[in-house]
């Protein structure tokens, strides 16, 4: 999956988590603490926000960051996608963590 097919389906799934809430754009932009501007871009697929906003959106909808990236999509497609990022950020966090020890311990 591409960038792009993320970006879809992130905007795809927020648009639908708010919908079932009965939020307006705007009841979760103010939640969110984001304009309405950027919540309609997101939405639509067009802007991808930073993980500091990602939490404050899944946070105003009641979900885990990962739902948000659940979509449509089949559940092995979904499995596979949280499997893959899950790895991602592990290898993330691990090559932090060498770096910290590096910097402090020599």
């Amino acid at each position: 999956m591409d960038g792009q097919a993320i970006k879809a389906v992130l905007g795809k799934t927020i648009k639908a988590l708010r919908t079932r809430r009965d939020f307006t754009q705007a009841v979760l932009a103010e939640k969110a603490d984001i304009s309405i501007i950027f919540l309609s871009s997101i939405e639509r697929g067009t802007k991808y926000p930073k993980p500091d906003t990602l939490a404050r959106i899944a946070g105003a909808l009641d979900v885990e960051v990962f739902e948000l990236f659940k979509g449509d999509l089949a559940p092995s497609d979904s499995k596979a996608m949280i499997s893959q990022l899950s790895k991602d950020i592990t290898q993330k966090i691990h090559l932090a963590v060498a770096e910290i020890f590096k910097r402090y311990l020599g």
